[in-house]
């Protein structure tokens, strides 16, 4: 057999063995995600105590998530939930199982129980804002969390990461990384008209492009597709399966979310696409995504969105508004952070719900 008939049968057999391997690492990931253990470590059960001129005991806190089907919302529940019952505080929560009827009545009950502030996941950011309403009419100030909502609301603040800087950071990576190299891209997106998705899509757009305009004096920005993946494993295998029929030229997926794309790497991984496309995704710096950027050259960074710090950041703004402040930003950020695999070992936590 000739030497390069021989190279061939070995790249083929690394290619094989690397796909195998993330087949094993991604069914393992998704037994976790779909098992809804709620293992934390002590320090996300902790909680933060806050402090606060009057006497907390008995203040009821609620919250109402859109959802409890990823571990970003179950990890944000438990950071709120232990930072509340730290501080001395009554924990309520409500779950909008996915549909945002059920969403609106459950916002509904909380305001009917009496709760002192308001947390609120809005599923969607125009038809909670009568609830908004309804809670101000009962003297009970709304804050919204990690998503956004219309304007014509009533809420003291939106508590979020910086989805614009940090999808500009990673768009920013992104453009160093290629050079003058030209990108085929495939755009993994949540759903339809997310604002929070929106806004990080612009973040990695504008990243892109500004540092393509710094570094060469150009832009070569060259979006083959976008699909939605209505946040999802499934949604992100789905739609990559897709893209690799009708696009098999691309060479790198960007994405609103690590959820996005975490399902799409078995795809890729299947096509044997691995050393051929690159992933960078502009928020979330779920665990499974760090771990990647760790041990594959193919997960290239994300950016951190911490449920925790989010919701610790929440529940030290009620407290405040329960302390007497007012003079709020109507948005406030957390920190942004790009993770990559320079830095992701100090960002990964493997008993992490999130």
């Amino acid at each position: 057999m000739k030497i390069t008939n021989i190279k061939n049968v070995l790249n083929h057999l690394k290619k094989s063995i690397l796909a195998v391997t993330l087949l094993l690492s991604l069914a393992s990931c998704v037994e976790k995600l779909s098992s809804g253990k709620t293992e934390t470590t002590r320090e996300e059960n902790a909680g933060e105590l806050i402090e606060s001129k009057i006497d907390l005991t008995g203040k009821k806190i609620g919250y109402c998530t859109p959802s409890l089907n990823a571990p970003y919302y179950q990890a944000l529940l438990q950071s709120i939930k232990s930072t509340t019952e730290k501080n001395g505080m009554v924990f309520l929560s409500a779950d909008g199982q996915d549909d945002i009827n059920k969403q609106i009545a459950a916002v509904e009950d909380l305001i009917t129980k009496g709760v002192d502030a308001l947390l609120l996941n809005p599923k969607d950011p125009d038809a909670l804002v009568v609830v908004t309403k309804m809670a101000k009419a009962a003297g009970i100030p709304v804050f919204i969390i990690d998503s956004s909502i219309n304007p014509k609301a009533d809420y003291v603040t939106t508590v979020q990461s910086n989805n614009l800087a940090n999808g500009a950071l990673a768009g920013e990576w992104l453009a160093r990384k290629f050079g003058s190299k030209k990108m085929n891209i495939a755009l993994l997106s949540g759903n339809a008209g997310n604002p929070v998705g929106r806004t990080r899509k612009q973040g990695l757009l504008q990243g892109i492009t500004e540092e393509q305009l710094r570094t060469q004096g150009k832009i070569n920005l060259n979006v083959l597709t976008q699909a939605y993946t209505e946040w999802s494993y499934a949604g992100g295998l789905k739609a990559m399966e897709d893209i690799l029929v009708a696009h098999p030229n691309v060479n790198v997926v960007i994405t609103e979310s690590d959820v996005c794309v975490l399902g799409a790497i078995k795809a890729i991984a299947q096509a044997g696409k691995t050393d051929d496309i690159l992933i960078v995704a502009g928020a979330d710096g779920q665990k499974e995504a760090i771990k990647y950027i760790m041990e594959t050259d193919f997960y290239g960074c994300t950016a951190m969105n911490s449920p925790v710090q989010i919701g610790k950041n929440a529940v030290q703004y009620a407290i405040e508004y329960m302390n007497g402040k007012r003079d709020f930003s109507k948005t406030s950020f957390t920190a942004p952070l790009l993770i990559t695999k320079e830095n992701a070992a100090q960002h990964y936590n493997p008993k992490a719900l999130f």
